[in-house]
């Protein structure tokens, strides 16, 4: 990744739009929670800072490092933080951009044309959660250091002289000019100050792919761990790794281009799997919630394969494909570049892109560049439509096993299936439904019960694989048939969750190998085929003991064998 020749970036880049007093007070505002989630927000805010020098062509290198007393440091060969006088305020830049919210250069436009914070209140909000933290600005004429206590600048910024034995040496980017900043998250602050190690890594990973030729340094002094990466290949390498573990049916199709004043990346491949794994990034921020540019990629792809496939012939009886259909084994990722001005989320946590000309962009960016992959490339073409096609009937197939799962439903409403122990109340709201494995343990859980509003439902055999089996076998098992009419909501297109006859449904089964087992198999037919019963926080999993140890008249339950060995040393 070349670096762009710095243009001007100094303190006049630095607009100041609130003071800082509120966020040691109510940091939940903030940064959401003090739990680890609001931890590692804190450590995202700088990495994000020091992404967005990348981003926009001025930084090529990251180097963070986890310190053994609890501080994070995050380095970077970007231009450096402005560190001339604002002369409104009489202070630093630098000083500004720590101490006052929404005080940064993502607000005039000048500083940044792409980031991937809308809101910038990083440093200032980092700074003020934190028992001390330190900024070193390398500049072409030297070092520029500051040190800030619980947000509070211990002293004005002032010109150091540096030597190869310390701290800024050691922790930073050997370069002519970039930012340095360490700091330690206040403890009564946060529940935890741990940081995990492995979030940083995923997270860094994750922008090393989406802005090839970064190159990120990880370590971790508690441990020694070290960890470096860096991908020539961007997106297609992503793409490589998220199907390291898949059959691959085609070659890996890229396109970058410009429209609607945006830039646009795609990368995309289709597998034997029987799932769609689509993950879309705006300013190399994910959206989860995806947005105009999904929306904009699945009406083109749809659009131009149902094209394709009537143009070769492929397409009998005019039944169209559906966008289900031509997205079973695809992997597809998405990244927009919108400038400042044009960017914009749907709610608060910036997981919905809500930028209309995103749509189009997409669409203008991807279909020629797709059209013309699948003419030069037709064995690939053909796989894709054929698999389309299969998916097809085979969602023809499982719509006729779910109306007569639906039909089986309503006819013995009056005598639920299988071996359901039901409660007594018909009220969803108190009543919940244990999952178990098999007859004895559903003898057992029985026994154990309140009639009143626990129901049991054992499951006998083994359970299908969902990963693995389409939707229209699914439909045929009868054990999951069973549960799909005990939970009342039907399933699929004709899913309606206010007929859920359970607000619990809970997992309950062995703390052995093979309970963990059928557990996982429930718990990816939940998440592939009714995920809304999850979104609505109606499923539960039971968490039952390994070991009952008995010593006389007491009883005790563990639920590792480390517990057991450790009670068993002290009976």
């Amino acid at each position: 990744m070349p670096k762009t020749p710095p243009k001007a970036y100094d303190e006049e880049q630095i607009q100041v739009l609130e003071g800082l007093e509120p966020v040691r007070k109510r940091p939940g505002m903030y940064i959401g929670s003090t739990d680890s989630t609001g931890l590692h927000h804190l450590a995202t805010e700088i990495i994000d800072n020091a992404v967005d020098e990348a981003l926009n062509g001025y930084a090529t290198k990251i180097k963070i490092v986890i310190h053994k007393d609890g501080a994070f440091s995050v380095s970077d060969n970007g231009r450096g933080i402005p560190v001339g006088i604002k002369k409104e305020y009489g202070v630093s830049a630098l000083e500004l951009a720590a101490t006052k919210l929404h005080a940064g250069g993502k607000f005039g436009g000048s500083g940044y044309k792409v980031s991937g914070g809308l809101h910038g209140v990083g440093l200032s909000v980092v700074n003020a959660l934190s028992d001390y933290m330190k900024v070193w600005v390398k500049k072409e004429d030297g070092v520029y250091f500051q040190e800030f206590e619980k947000g509070n600048p211990k002293a004005p910024v002032k010109k150091i002289t540096v030597s190869n034995q310390d701290e800024f040496s050691k922790i930073s980017i050997p370069s002519k000019t970039g930012t340095t900043i360490k700091f330690k998250p206040t403890p009564e602050i946060f529940e935890t100050t741990d940081f995990d190690v492995n979030i940083i890594v995923n997270k860094c990973k994750t922008f090393a792919y989406l802005l090839a030729g970064l190159y990120f340094e990880i370590i971790d002094e508690r441990t020694d761990f070290y960890k470096s990466f860096y991908f020539e290949g961007g997106l297609k390498s992503y793409i490589k790794d998220l199907n390291k573990n898949k059959k691959a049916l085609t070659k890996i199709f890229y396109v970058d281009g410009e429209a609607e004043n945006m830039e646009v990346e795609l990368a995309l491949q289709y597998t034997d799997a029987y799932n769609e794994t689509l993950i879309s990034f705006a300013n190399n921020i994910i959206t989860p919630n995806h947005g105009h540019h999904v929306t904009g990629f699945k009406i083109a792809l749809t659009r131009i394969l149902n094209d394709y496939a009537k143009k070769k012939g492929l397409l009998k009886d005019d039944k169209a494909l559906t966008g289900e259909d031509v997205r079973e084994g695809l992997t597809a990722l998405i990244n927009v570049k919108i400038p400042s001005d044009l960017i914009q989320y749907e709610g608060q946590t910036k997981e919905k892109l809500g930028t209309p000309q995103a749509r189009s962009a997409v669409e203008k960016v991807f279909k020629d560049a797709f059209l013309d992959f699948l003419e030069e490339n037709p064995k690939d073409a053909q796989a894709i439509i054929e698999k389309a096609l299969l998916t097809q009937r085979a969602r023809l197939a499982a719509k006729a096993a779910r109306e007569t799962v639906v039909r089986k439903g309503a006819l013995e409403s009056t005598s639920l299936p299988g071996k359901l122990a039901d409660c007594a109340s018909k009220k969803p709201e108190e009543s919940e439904l244990y999952i178990v494995e098999g007859d004895s343990a559903g003898g057992s859980a029985k026994q154990g019960r309140d009639r009143h509003f626990q129901a049991i439902l054992p499951l006998r055999g083994k359970v299908l694989n969902p990963e693995k089996s389409r939707i229209d076998k699914i439909l045929k098992y009868e054990q999951l048939q069973n549960l799909i009419i005990a939970l009342g909501t039907s399933i699929g297109e004709s899913l309606d969750l206010s007929k859920l006859r359970y607000h619990k449904v809970i997992i309950m089964t062995d703390a052995d190998v093979d309970g963990a087992h059928i557990s996982t198999l429930l718990l990816t037919f939940f998440f592939r085929h009714l995920p809304e019963i999850i979104q609505g926080g109606y499923l539960y999993k039971a968490q039952p003991p390994l070991y009952r140890i008995q010593r006389g008249k007491q009883i005790h339950y563990v639920y590792t064998d480390e517990e057991k060995d450790e009670l068993l040393k002290k009976l």
